[in-house]
């Protein structure tokens, strides 16, 4: 057993190590973003994360977001609590039978003008849980989607772009 410890730790890795993102292409993505919602809305953009049911891979992208690289607080971007204090849906996962109500219901407290981002494959058309008996099926199944992040996850920057994208457009 020590024998296969020590080669384990002395062996270096397989994979190739992924470029890095760029920093000066984060902050001015960012910057776009938090014009975009303030022209919107007149203030920052409040986001209500939503799990319907996932895997947990697209919250995984999410989370990224607070940490300290990409710190999406500086951008103008702010998690919120309630559903009533939110301007974004961020839905994710294929919705679950069990989930159903509780996103109807998350949308109803939901003020408008809102709008809803399914995030992820599952979150489109159930991934790779479509077809299962636990399964209603993608967001758009339940309640009405403004705009789809494609990805199984998608990654951080994929993220801020879609919400670019949704203030830009809508």
């Amino acid at each position: 057993m020590r024998k296969l410890l020590i080669q384990n730790l002395l062996r270096l890795p397989l994979t190739v190590p992924a470029p890095p993102p760029s920093a000066q292409a984060l902050a001015e993505l960012g910057a776009r973003v938090d014009r975009a919602a303030r022209v919107r809305l007149g203030r920052s953009l409040s986001i209500r994360e939503v799990d319907a049911g996932s895997c947990n891979g697209c919250e995984l992208e999410i989370h990224a977001l607070n940490n300290a690289f990409y710190d999406m607080e500086r951008f103008g971007l702010h998690v919120v609590a309630s559903p009533r204090h939110a301007d974004v849906l961020l839905v994710t996962g294929p919705v679950t039978a069990n989930m159903r109500e509780g996103l109807e219901r998350t949308y109803a407290a939901t003020p408008d003008p809102k709008w809803v981002v399914a995030v992820g494959d599952c979150g489109r058309d159930g991934g790779v849980f479509a077809g299962s008996y636990a399964c209603v099926g993608g967001v758009s199944a339940v309640i009405p989607v403004d705009l789809h992040i494609p990805g199984c996850p998608p990654n951080p920057l994929q993220l801020l772009e879609g919400l670019l994208a949704l203030l830009q457009v809508s």
